[in-house]
């Protein structure tokens, strides 16, 4: 298997199986929002299509940010601390981010399309090696100052070649990650500390979260893989 790392700037080249990867928060949020009970997250790459499709569907909930922040008109914003929180039974989601969907959005000519984090680690790297795909590539969405989203490329890697790395110098990095930092400080309370403690919790969940189309746009929906 071949495995290649490509970026925000350059995704859109990806081919075969390719896995966007968003750590902090977006794909770690949205694994946490299907445990509370989500249906589904349509998602998508700006404020104004997120809020254009809550018009279109008034009982969806709208999650994601701009800055890190919710922006106005919003439900949530992209917290697993928030999102745990809720019950979302049978509800439907529209996520907006400014890496993760970014992503998702860009990857255009990709094959098999999912979306990672360390919470569905082992679930993800099932899921794509039941596939057999010969090339295999990994969207890092964190800009150059992030290093979370290629510490968990990198522990995706070592997975996908059979090896059982130690999970403890990944999750550091996580940690010592650029936007870890406002999560942090005492002074920043609208980013919990607590988020990247729900981050960091390798396998916490046992579903991949492939990207389907549905009338047109990308649409998450958990997926056990086959055992």
């Amino acid at each position: 298997m071949k495995i290649n790392y490509t970026n925000l700037e350059n995704c859109a080249d990806a081919r075969g199986t390719v896995i966007v990867i968003d750590v902090l928060r977006a794909f770690s949020t949205a694994a946490y929002a299907f445990e509370a009970g989500a249906e589904s997250i349509s998602l998508v790459s700006s404020v104004e299509e997120a809020l254009s499709l809550r018009q279109q569907h008034p009982n969806w909930l709208v999650m994601g940010e701009v800055g890190g922040l919710p922006p106005q008109g919003f439900d949530f914003g992209n917290s697993p601390t928030q999102i745990r929180a809720q019950k979302l039974a049978g509800r439907h989601l529209i996520q907006r981010t400014s890496a993760g969907t970014q992503g998702v959005a860009r990857s255009l000519n990709a094959d098999v399309l999912l979306v990672a984090s360390f919470v569905i680690a082992s679930a993800t790297v099932q899921y794509v090696l039941q596939r057999a795909p010969q090339q295999v590539g990994f969207v890092i969405t964190g800009g150059e100052k992030n290093e979370e989203d290629l510490a968990c490329a990198e522990y995706l890697e070592a997975l996908f070649q059979g090896r059982a790395p130690d999970p403890q110098p990944f999750i550091l990095r996580v940690y010592e990650s650029y936007d870890a930092i406002r999560h942090l400080d005492p002074t920043q309370p609208e980013f919990p500390e607590e988020d990247v403690d729900f981050c960091t919790r390798i396998d916490a969940f046992h579903f991949a979260l492939p990207v389907r189309r549905e009338d047109g746009r990308p649409v998450l929906r958990p997926v056990l893989p086959a055992m």
